[in-house]
This record gives C-alpha cells, structure tokens and sequence, in this order.
C-alpha cells in the first residue's frame, strides 16, 4: 500500500498551467462578484435623487445586500462542505448575477432591497468557498501572494463598476449598470474548468478523480495502473459543534482577533464603496469626478492585495496587516481635511490599498491558519462575523451624512476601526509567538 501525502504534495508542487487556470477562473468569479457589491455606491448618488430618499434611507437600503451576504457566508460555507465547492459556488453565481440583473427592473426601494438581499446572499457565500479553492491547490511559498492576486478580481470588479457607471448612467441610466451583471450567467465555462475541492473528493471516496486531479498539480506524481494508494490529508477531526473547533487547541484568542478585524475591516471597506462619491459630491466635486475617487479606491486596492500578499509570503502576514491597519486609519483621517488634488487621489489609493487589500489578506491568513477540516466552517464564521461591520457601514454613513457633520469629522469616524483591527491583529501576532504557531502553517 502507498500512502500519499496530498498536503505535503499540493504544498510542495511547482507553479504550472493548473494553478493559471484555477487562479484565472477563481479570479474571474471574483471580479464580477466585486461588480455586483460596489455598484450600490456607484448608482447611490442618483437613486436619493430619483427615489427621493434620505441619507438614513439610503444607509439602510444598502445594507440590504450586506445582510444577505452574512447569511450567505454563514451557511454556503458548510454547505460546501457536503455538496462541493464547484455546486456552492454555482449556486452563489446563479444568485448574485440573475438578483442583480432583476435589481435594473425595480421600481421602488422595497422591490431595490429584496433583489439586493438575495443577490448578496450569493455575493456573501461564493467569497469563503472561491478563498477555500485557491488556498487547497496553491502551493505554500506563494499561497498568500496566489490568493491575493484572485481576490483583487475583487477590486477590478469594482473598478468596471465605477468606470460603466460613469459611461452608461449619463446615457442610459442608472439600470444599465445592473443589467451588465447578467453575463456571468452565460459563462458555464466556469464550472467545466473549474476543479472540484480535492479534500471533498477524498472524503466522498472518490479516488480516482482526486488521482487524475494531482497529477496535473503536480505532473511529478505518477500512479502506476496496478498501485494500490492511499491518499491521506492530515487534519483536524471535528467533534462536538464544528464551529467549536474555532476555539479549541489554542485557537481562541486568535479566532476572536480575526473577527473583530474582519468586523472593522468590512465596516470601513463598505463605508467607504458606498459613501465615498456621495460624500465627495456633497464636497463639491460633480458626479463623474466623485466616481473617479471610487475608481482610485478600488487601483489602490490592487496593488495593496497583491503587494501585501507579497510580504505576507517573506514575511509575517498577520504583522503585515497590523501595519496596513495602522496606515489605514491615518490615510482615512486625513481624507477630510482640504488637500490639493494629487494628494487627495493618493490618500484615496492609499486608503484603498490598506482597506480592501487587508480584507482580502484577512481571507489569505484566516485559510492559513485553519486546518482542512474547519477551514470551511472558519473562513464562512469569520467572514459573516464581518459582514455585521459591513452591515453597520453604510448605516453609520449614512447617519454620519444626515447630521450634517464636517467632512473631517466623518472621516475620523471611518478611520477608529482601522486602530481598533490594528490593536486585534497585534494581539493575535503576540498570542501567535507565545504559542509557537505560525498563522502559515496547517493545523493538525
């Protein structure tokens, strides 16, 4: 009998036209997932004229995806766990993109708010398990930096959507934006390339094809006709509650301080995507330009992803993020002071490159530091626990526009979750040292 090690096979494997394809379609799946969320802020500024809402209403309106994304990561992620990663993942397409499109034949905000909540409970269910696919097959001198060049499909989703609001909004009006989002439907494409997880597969009893799978990770690895294998995945084995797993062995600490920089993280990322041009108008800055700024939140966050996953891979990627955190709120507090142009379009980058690139390190270190068996279950908790800060985002926006307050004022408020995720994500490096753990190894 010859037993295989999977983890150590996937771990140790060289980059090769596998990895491409999963990171290009994980990529693909994101970037239109991150279209579907940001174009609440690209559409706000028109809706309150059109609708005639006020900045409380508004708030809450677009709170209505956030809530269907908690659920949605709450329970897609488990679910992937008994159906797959490829059927989860389809169904969180089939939501976001065909609620989204029916969001461009609404008439009124309750009808607005229903489309929004379903299309986010897809929108909030594919990101954990896209997260879980890539971390499973990237191989670990470079799964950081892998998982956070997919994820910034997040921020290119986002750029398409500022840049199509600001083409098609003048010309055809704000519906236009959302009908864009119908063409993931015609891509099945995605799920024939797309592999299935090779954990599931194992699990399932389904040798073969988690053979024929680890072949192309690895092309190294050969399988005579006549060998009798074992495929051995080392993980933790869940007893009790899954979702107790999160706290045991050690894990206590560390779990609370993701969640609470997932909580502040989310908040300022979403207070940001869907205040940012109405704040910025309300400034004096006409419509395109104020979408201009949400164009540059989303460049910004790009080469925050990507160049934050870079360090994290050398080297310490819970550190790494207690710095972006740090620079975070100082980039956001200083947005509402008066500041020349140039200047005001690198804090903005800045702010984006330290807000919605942690989000997506967040995901990075929250796959690395749990094991197979909970990763699941540990990146849908930590991510529909963030989705509560998401949630309050566009809430405290909106009430921070209602009172009136000095631009200045308001920013400062968005920065505070910056120093508190800062504080957490410290707390889990100092808890990470005492331990002995490393938030890149796999918990066994």
């Amino acid at each position: 009998m010859r037993n295989i090690d999977v983890n150590r096979l996937i771990d140790e494997a060289r980059f090769n036209r596998f990895h491409w394809r999963v990171l290009f379609w994980c990529a693909l799946i994101i970037i239109f997932d991150g279209y579907d969320l940001v174009i609440y802020g690209v559409v706000l500024p028109v809706l309150m004229q059109q609708w005639g809402l006020t900045p409380l209403q508004a708030g809450a309106m677009g709170s209505y995806a956030l809530f269907g994304m908690m659920f949605g990561a709450l329970f897609f992620g488990p679910l992937s766990d008994r159906i797959g990663r490829k059927k989860a993942i389809t169904l969180c397409i089939i939501l976001f993109s065909g609620f989204t499109v029916l969001n461009g034949f609404t008439r009124n905000p309750t009808e607005f708010g229903i489309c929004r909540f379903l299309a986010g409970l897809g929108i909030g269910g594919v990101m954990p398990n896209v997260v879980a696919l890539m971390n499973e097959y990237a191989p670990k001198k470079i799964r950081s930096t892998l998982v956070a060049i997919m994820f910034s499909g997040y921020s290119v989703g986002g750029m398409l959507s500022a840049g199509l609001g600001m083409l098609l909004i003048p010309r055809f009006g704000w519906e236009a934006v959302f009908f864009v989002a119908g063409i993931p439907l015609l891509l099945p494409l995605i799920m024939f390339f797309l592999p299935e997880s090779v954990g599931f597969m194992i699990r399932q009893g389904r040798t073969a094809e988690a053979v024929r799978i680890l072949k192309r990770v690895e092309p190294a690895f050969q399988v005579q006709p006549d060998d009798e294998i074992e495929l051995q995945m080392p993980a933790i084995k869940a007893t009790g509650a899954p979702v107790l797993q999160l706290f045991r062995e050690g894990r206590a600490l560390r779990t609370l301080s993701l969640w609470v920089a997932f909580f502040c993280c989310l908040l300022m990322v979403y207070a940001l995507s869907s205040w940012l041009p109405k704040m910025m108008a309300s400034a004096g800055y006409g419509l395109g330009s104020s979408l201009s700024f949400l164009l540059v939140l989303n460049f910004g966050a790009i080469f925050g992803a990507i160049g934050g996953g870079w360090l994290g891979d050398r080297l310490n990627l819970p550190r790494v993020l207690v710095v972006f955190f740090a620079i975070a709120a100082l980039s956001i507090g200083l947005l509402g002071f008066k500041s020349p142009t140039p200047v005001l379009y690198g804090l903005i980058a800045l702010a984006g490159a330290t807000t919605i690139g942690s989000q997506i390190l967040l995901y990075a270190c929250t796959a690395q530091f749990y094991g197979l068996a909970i990763r699941s279950i540990g990146l849908g908790w930590a991510s529909g626990i963030g989705r509560n800060g998401a949630i309050v985002g566009p809430l405290l926006g909106g009430a921070l526009v209602g009172m009136s307050l000095p631009l200045q004022v308001s920013f400062v408020v968005f920065a505070v979750p910056g120093l508190v995720a800062a504080i957490a994500m410290t707390l889990f490096c100092v808890h990470q040292q005492v331990s002995g753990a490393t938030a890149g190894e796999v918990l066994a």
